[in-house]
C-alpha cells in the first residue's frame, strides 16, 4: 500500500519526509549559478534573493509545505535533520533551504502530503518578492544548525504546530497571494477546522500519560 502519512511510527524521523529542487532559467540560462567573476561557489544575485525571500517567508510557507497535523510529528525529531530553522547552507541538511549543487536549490521544509501546486506557487511568490525587493539571503552556514545555535547565533525557528504555521500564514500577504480568490479562505477554514478538530481528540498519548494519575 503506497502511504503519504508524514509519520507513522513514532520517533521514526525518516518516514516519508520529501525535498523540492529548483532553478530560475532566463532565455536558457540557470540564473542561480555562481558568478565566477565574484565567486566560485556562492549562488548569483538572482539566485541569492531567491534565496532571501525563501527564508523570509519560510514559517507561512511551513503551512503549505507541512500541511496535516501529523506533518509536525516529523519535525519534532531532531536527530533526523528536520528542517525546523529558517537558515541555509551548502549541503547542509540541518536547514531548511541548501544549495544541493551548483544552480540548484532544495526546498526541505515540506514532506509527501503536500500539495505540489500549493507548493510551487508559494516558492514562487517567496521567490519573486526575494528578487523584486533585493532581499538579502544572509550567509551561508556552513555549521549543523545546531552547533550554531549553541555558538549564540540567532535563527527564526519555524512553527512546530499547524495551528502556528496557520497564523503566520495569516500574517503573510506575499505567501497568502499564491491562493487568490477564494482559494485562501478555503485552506484557512479546512486547516483551522482540523487543527480544532485534533485539539479536542482524545488520544491513547492522553490515556497512557493521565489515566493513573493523581491530582
Amino acid at each position: 500500500k503506497d502511504v503519504f502519512h508524514p509519520e507513522i511510527v513514532s520517533g521514526d524521523g525518516e518516514l516519508p519526509g520529501m525535498e523540492g529542487c529548483f532553478t530560475y532559467k532566463e532565455g536558457g540560462e540557470n540564473t542561480f549559478m555562481p558568478d565566477p567573476k565574484i565567486d566560485e561557489k556562492m549562488p548569483g544575485p538572482i539566485g541569492l534573493n531567491s534565496i532571501g525571500g525563501v527564508i523570509k517567508h519560510l514559517p507561512a510557507l511551513t503551512s503549505i509545505g507541512s500541511s496535516t497535523v501529523n506533518s509536525y510529528r516529523r519535525l519534532w525529531d531532531t536527530g533526523f535533520w528536520a528542517p525546523i530553522f529558517a537558515d541555509w547552507g551548502y549541503q547542509n541538511r540541518t536547514c531548511a533551504l541548501r544549495v544541493s549543487a551548483p544552480g540548484r536549490f532544495e526546498y526541505r521544509s515540506v514532506d509527501s502530503m503536500v500539495n505540489p501546486y500549493l507548493m510551487g506557487s508559494a516558492l514562487l511568490k517567496a521567490m519573486g518578492d526575494g528578487i523584486d525587493n533585493n532581499i538579502d539571503a544572509g550567509e551561508p552556514e556552513e555549521r549543523n544548525i545546531y552547533e550554531a545555535l549553541e555558538a549564540g547565533k540567532d535563527v527564526k525557528k519555524l512553527p512546530m504546530s499547524l495551528g502556528d504555521a496557520m497564523k503566520e500564514l495569516a500574517n503573510d500577504e506575499v505567501i497568502k497571494s499564491a491562493m487568490p480568490d477564494e482559494m485562501y479562505k478555503v485552506f484557512n477554514h479546512y486547516k483551522n477546522d482540523e487543527w480544532e478538530r485534533f485539539n479536542h481528540t482524545v488520544t491513547d498519548w492522553d490515556t497512557e500519560t493521565y489515566l493513573d494519575c493523581l491530582p
